[in-house]
Formats: structure tokens, C-alpha cells, sequence
């Protein structure tokens, strides 16, 4: 289990990216907070797989929380389940990623991987 961040650190309504890479896996993250509820997903769009955000860090449009949003294709998707409602690949969903909340900390349930700056490997398939 690693420790991507305490829940504190997500602000409620936003979101954040992590990278994360091991021996058999090396993934761009991202981690989406509603109150105490947390949501995690691999940054990558289903449309071509790019990641949704083309300025790091940014998750959603200007300041509207309500759909993570890809940059790139301008589709949002919920951030409750990652399909998405409006673009190039609606109805089609993000990947999720075993994302855990543990008392306060935010941790991802996959072994041998730690948080990178970035990813120095091909990206992993999605697993």
C-alpha cells in the first residue's frame, strides 16, 4: 500500500495528479475528492490516451468541479464513476485505479511502486 497524500491535501471539489512507477507498472494517477469521498483514475482519456491534463495539475474546466475534464478532447467526465457525459468518446470511462482512502491518508493498493517525479518508463497498459 503506498501513501499518495493525506485527504487534507486534495481540496474538497478538486483534484490531484500523482505518477507512480515499479518493476511492472508506471502510470500517471489522478485522485478526485468530494467531501470525505475519494475517486481515483488512470490520467488517461479513452479517446486517444492522453493524459486530461495538458496543464498539470488541471483536472477540470476553469472553475467548474463538477466533471474532470480532458484538455485535449474537451470531454468531461463524473467523477463518482469516469464516464464520460459529453465528447469523442461518450459513454466510454477512465480507468480506475485502486485508490484507497485509510483513516486521513489517500493510498494506492498496488505493490512494489513508489511516487515518481515523472515517469522515466512507457506507460503501462491498463491494468
Amino acid at each position: 500500500m503506498l501513501e499518495l497524500c493525506r485527504l487534507a491535501d486534495i481540496p474538497d471539489g478538486g483534484a490531484r495528479g500523482f505518477a507512480v512507477e515499479g518493476p511492472d507498472l508506471a502510470q500517471r494517477l489522478v485522485v478526485a475528492r468530494l467531501g470525505s469521498r475519494i475517486f481515483g483514475y488512470v490520467n488517461l482519456c479513452p479517446h486517444a490516451l492522453s493524459r486530461l491534463d495538458s496543464e498539470i495539475g488541471q483536472f477540470f474546466e476553469y472553475d467548474d468541479s463538477s466533471h474532470l475534464f480532458c484538455d485535449s478532447h474537451a470531454a468531461l467526465f463524473r467523477v463518482e464513476d469516469g464516464v464520460c457525459i459529453e465528447g469523442p468518446c461518450e459513454g466510454q470511462a477512465l480507468t480506475p485505479a485502486a485508490i484507497k482512502l485509510i483513516g486521513d491518508r489517500v493510498c494506492l493498493d498496488q505493490p512494489n511502486v513508489a511516487l515518481v517525479d515523472e515517469i522515466s518508463k512507457i506507460l503501462s497498459d491498463l491494468r
